[in-house]
C-alpha cells in the first residue's frame, strides 16, 4: 500500500535510512558546505567582541524562521523590543523574540549536556511560552495553507513517538561514519517527520540544526542565518522534505540542505566582514571628530546595543549618567548615531549597522569629512 497522507505515518523508518546517503553529488556538495562553515567559524573568532554577532544574527534568524510559519514581524520591531522588553508590542514580535531566547537557551544547554529529546521539549516550550511535551493525543495533521488539503499525518501514540525520538537521539550522537552536516540534514528530516509537538515543530527543528553544528564543533556560536535560505526557497524546502516521505528520495533533500548551509555560511561570512569594516570605520571617525568622547568600549557598545540608551553606557561602566548622555549626544551630532524618542525612552540608533544587517548589500553610507 502506498503512502496515504491522511493516515498516521506510524511506519516511519528508523535512522539511519536503508539507502546510500553519501552519493557522489552529496559528497561534493558536502565538501563545499564544510569549507564555507570553516571559513565562517574562523571569521567569527576574529570579531573583537563576538557579542556583536550573538546579539544580532540570531534576531534575524528568529524573524526568518518565524516567517516560515507565517508569523510575520519586522527586524526593526525585533531589535527595538529586544532592547526595551518592557514596552508593549504585537504578538508576532513577542513570539519571534522567544525564538531567539530558545536558541540561546539551547546553546547554553548543549555546553553542559548532549542534545536530547528534553532539549527539544525545552526549546519548544520557550517558543510557545507554555510547557510543551511529546504529543499524547491524536489529531495532528499538516495541511496545505491554500487548499486545506491534508498533506501529511505524523505518527501517533506517545510511546511510539518517544521510541522514534530515542532512535533520533542515537543517530545524532552515534552515526559517526556520516559527515556531521549530512547527519544534521537527515536528523532534521526525521524530527519534522516525527513532528513530536502539537505546534512549534518547524522552529524547534531549525534551532536543533544550529545546535547540532555547534555540538559537532563546526560552529562556535549559533550565528548561521539558515532560515534566510529556507524562506527564500520555501516551496523547495517543503517539497524535498515530503519527497523523502512519499518516495524515499533522500538525495534532493540532502542537496537542498547542503546548499542552504553553503550559501548561508557564505552570506553570513560576507556580512561579518562588512560589520568588521564598519566597526573600524566608526572607531576611526569617532577618534578624529570627537576625540574627547571617544573610547573603544563606547564604540563596541553601540554595536552590541544598536538601540542604545544612556542606561546602557552607565551599566557598561563606561561613564556616569551625565557624562554618558554627553557621549551619546556627541556621537549623534557627528552622524554616528541617530537620536530618537520612543515613549519616555531616548534611544540612540546605530543606523549604519542596522541597515547593514537587514539589507542585502554589504555597504553603508560613508562617514563625511569634518
Amino acid at each position: 500500500m502506498g503512502f496515504d497522507p491522511s493516515r498516521p505515518y506510524n511506519d516511519l523508518p528508523d535512522l539511519p535510512p536503508a539507502v546510500d546517503l553519501e552519493t557522489k553529488a552529496v559528497l561534493k556538495a558536502c565538501v563545499r558546505a564544510r569549507a564555507a562553515l570553516a571559513a565562517l567559524r574562523q571569521a567569527t573568532a576574529l570579531i573583537p567582541n563576538p557579542t556583536v554577532l550573538v546579539n544580532t544574527i540570531p534576531l534575524l534568524e528568529a524573524q526568518a524562521s518565524s516567517e516560515i510559519e507565517n508569523i510575520v514581524t519586522t527586524s526593526d520591531a525585533l531589535f527595538r523590543h529586544a532592547r526595551l522588553a518592557s514596552m508593549p508590542t504585537d504578538p508576532a514580535t513577542k513570539e519571534a523574540l522567544r525564538y531567539r531566547t530558545a536558541l540561546q537557551a539551547g546553546f547554553d544547554s548543549i555546553r553542559k549536556r548532549p542534545l536530547t529529546t528534553r532539549t527539544a521539549e525545552d526549546i519548544c516550550s520557550i517558543i510557545k511560552n507554555t510547557r510543551m511535551q511529546v504529543r499524547k493525543v491524536p489529531g495532528t495533521r499538516l495541511a496545505n495553507d491554500r487548499t486545506g488539503e491534508v498533506i501529511y499525518t505524523p505518527p501517533e501514540v506517545e510511546s511510539r513517538l518517544r521510541d522514534k525520538l530515542g532512535n533520533w537521539e542515537r543517530f545524532v550522537h552515534g552515526a559517526a561514519d556520516l559527515d556531521p552536516v549530512i547527519r544534521m540534514a537527515v536528523a532534521h528530516y526525521q524530527f519534522e517527520a516525527i513532528h513530536p509537538f502539537t505546534d512549534g515543530n518547524g522552529r524547534t527543528g531549525r534551532i536543533l540544526n544550529l545546535l547540532m553544528l555547534v555540538e559537532q564543533g563546526l560552529l562556535d556560536q549559533p550565528v548561521l542565518y539558515l532560515s534566510r535560505y529556507i524562506i527564500q526557497n520555501k516551496a523547495a524546502y517543503y517539497d524535498t522534505l515530503l519527497s523523502v516521505t512519499t518516495s524515499h528520495r533522500w538525495e534532493p533533500w540532502l542537496l537542498y540542505m547542503l546548499q542552504a548551509v553553503e550559501e548561508t555560511a557564505e552570506w553570513t561570512l560576507a556580512k561579518i566582514a562588512a560589520v568588521r569594516t564598519l566597526i573600524e570605520d566608526t572607531a576611526d571617525y569617532a577618534r578624529k571628530v570627537v576625540p574627547k568622547q571617544y573610547s573603544r568600549e563606547l564604540i563596541d557598545l553601540i554595536f552590541v546595543q544598536p538601540y542604545c540608551r544612556i542606561e546602557n553606557v552607565v551599566e557598561a561602566g563606561i561613564a556616569k549618567r551625565q557624562t554618558a548622555s554627553v557621549y551619546l549626544h556627541s556621537l549623534a551630532e557627528v552622524g554616528i548615531l541617530q537620536e530618537e524618542l520612543l515613549g519616555l525612552n531616548k534611544l540612540f540608533l546605530n543606523m549604519r549597522f542596522l541597515q547593514l544587517l537587514t539589507r542585502e548589500p554589504n555597504s553603508y553610507p560613508r562617514f563625511g569629512p569634518r
